[in-house]
């Protein structure tokens, strides 16, 4: 009888990571565009996260490890929330 709740609970949670692991993963195109864009990022794993940020709301990444902005607006014009003494700071790497 025990067996039954315990199969159930590994059942749902075999099941909720799958899903989280499918709503984590990123497009192709921005994962291959940001790996290039970071390869020479000195924080890989913070400029890996923030480039599929702006990859997935702008739809495109600049060419090239650096600058290039202009290739793509939006992403050149993300920016930090600056609130009081904080001062807007590009987001995208």
């Amino acid at each position: 009888m025990k067996l039954l709740p315990t199969t159930l609970a590994f059942l749902v949670l075999l099941l909720a990571s799958s899903y989280l692991q499918a709503a984590m993963a990123g497009s192709v195109f921005c994962d291959t565009k940001c790996k290039a864009r970071c390869a020479k990022a000195s924080v890989h794993d913070r400029c890996l996260f923030n480039c599929g940020v702006c990859c997935k709301a702008c739809n495109c990444v600049p060419s090239g490890t650096y600058g290039n902005k202009d290739e793509c607006p939006c992403y050149r014009d993300k920016v930090t929330s600056g609130s009081g003494k904080r001062i807007k700071k590009p987001k995208c790497p």
